[in-house]
């Protein structure tokens, strides 16, 4: 998955699941040191980063994580070649139970795909005009509209803040209580722009860009997903084994920062996070947010 500026984004284009593995070089060096064995992607989304795992070694074998059905489908038929070293399993990774399984890498990829956004339907995008749904999981029953027409102003204005780091979220709280009910994405975003000064109207990202963001952790409980998953997943680890996350904002790279310092049975590997070189930025400039941390599992 790669990060996504939900300026992009193209209504008129039907989308494929579009995913570019972001990091891929950094990512596959740095968790499959060992030649074969079995690795857990925790969000395969279109495929990409498993396909890459799975060629290093004829014998390498992957268990396969998304929440979103149409990401497994599109997985599964990227992949086919691969269909007897494959396992696919769909749910929440922070759910996931690998019974008596030990990996040898695992791997979590947090960005958004542009099939999110660029799938209308979805209600990822405020550039398309869709019912605010924002869940990756449709199985899942709250959906963006119930938080921003049911929940109370102070709610409201604390997830902007926290979730999506916007220094106006009161204002902006405010004037979603006034004005809902909202059905639609660009209804919501429009609202937004206006209730903002006109100096704040034309920054550099648009001003419904980190409510949507707030909104979507929310609705799909990313932080709190991510950090139950980092405090069961190196205990999933063989001796010597490695994990290997790729963050976009740094909510999550907080997370997992302190996760991997703080874990007793985890050495830190990257110091510092792993960035993009500037070959790579020039193909994907979606890339530019994303960093990529590494811990390996004691040998104890």
């Amino acid at each position: 998955m790669n990060a996504i500026d939900p300026n992009t984004t193209n209504p008129e284009t039907k989308p494929n699941f579009v995913h570019i593995s972001v990091l891929a070089t950094e990512l596959i060096s740095g968790i499959v040191i060992n030649p074969g064995g079995i690795y857990l992607d925790a969000t395969v989304g279109g495929g990409g980063h498993t396909q890459l795992i799975l060629q290093t070694a004829p014998d390498t074998k992957v268990i396969a994580i998304d929440r979103d059905e149409a990401a497994i489908n599109a997985a599964k038929n990227k992949l086919i070649e691969f269909n007897d070293r494959l396992t696919f399993w769909r749910g929440n990774f922070a759910e996931y139970q690998p019974q008596e399984l030990t990996f040898d890498g695992i791997i979590a990829d947090l960005g958004v795909s542009s099939f999110h956004l660029d799938t209308g339907s979805r209600g990822f995008s405020f550039r398309q005009e869709a019912e605010l749904d924002m869940r990756m999981d449709q199985r899942e029953a709250l959906t963006a509209a119930d938080i921003i027409n049911e929940w109370e102003e102070q709610e409201l204005a604390d997830i902007f803040y926290k979730y999506g780091e916007e220094r106006l979220s009161r204002r902006i709280a405010r004037q979603i209580v006034e004005k809902r009910p909202f059905k639609t994405t660009t209804e919501l975003a429009n609202e937004i722009f206006h209730s903002v000064p006109r100096a704040y109207r034309y920054g550099r990202i648009h001003p419904a860009t980190r409510v949507f963001q707030a909104l979507r952790i929310v609705v799909n409980q990313e932080l709190a997903s991510l950090e139950t998953f980092l405090k069961i997943a190196p205990n999933w680890l063989k001796p010597g084994g490695r994990i290997g996350i790729i963050s976009f904002h740094s909510l999550e790279d907080r997370l997992v920062k302190h996760s991997f310092k703080e874990s007793p049975i985890l050495q830190v590997i990257t110091k510092k996070p792993i960035t993009p070189q500037e070959t790579e930025l020039q193909q994907n400039l979606r890339s530019r947010s994303a960093k990529l941390r590494i811990a390996e599992k004691l040998k104890l």
